[in-house]
């Protein structure tokens, strides 16, 4: 699986460990940056760019899935989720990080590095990239809905 990942400052040692990390463990990363510690940094054009990526995997059939990161991991996901086709989650604990997946079929998991311990964060993180879709009709049928308000801005019944 190709997974791209973004942070910001406050995330730049955790996505340092991750990519390592997850690379032994057989995933691709892909870096989307910062490629250099700048505590004034903008992580919007970092995490966009790694949202759109997993859209356009995905839409090419490729298996991938992202991951944004920053101190508390709020705007990241805020940015990632204006990316159509992105559905990002704020992940805390490990059943937040399952369910994203399983209900919700997220396809970038945001964590605040301010949050969690490296420990932590990579669990949560690998909980999220190992857990699969449940493709259970009720959560398809939601999924559809919201998609359908994205792309022509109508609350489907």
């Amino acid at each position: 699986m190709r997974v791209h990942i973004a942070t910001d400052h406050a995330g730049m040692e955790l996505s340092s460990h991750l990519i390592t990390a997850l690379s032994a463990d057989g995933y691709e990363m892909v870096d989307h940056g910062p490629k250099v510690y700048d505590a004034e940094d903008d992580y919007p054009g970092f995490c966009i760019n790694a949202a759109a990526a997993v859209v356009a995997d995905q839409a090419a059939g490729v298996d991938a899935l992202g991951i944004v990161l920053g101190g508390s991991g709020n705007g990241e996901q805020i940015a990632a989720n204006k990316v159509e086709g992105v559905r990002a989650a704020l992940v805390w604990n490990l059943s937040t990080a399952k369910l994203a997946r399983e209900h919700n079929d997220a396809n970038v998991v945001a964590v605040g590095g301010r949050q969690h311990d490296v420990e932590e964060a990579t669990g949560l993180i690998k909980a999220f990239l190992a857990e699969p879709f449940s493709n259970a009709d009720r959560h398809v049928r939601r999924i559809n809905k919201i998609s359908i308000y994205e792309t022509v801005g109508e609350i489907a019944e």
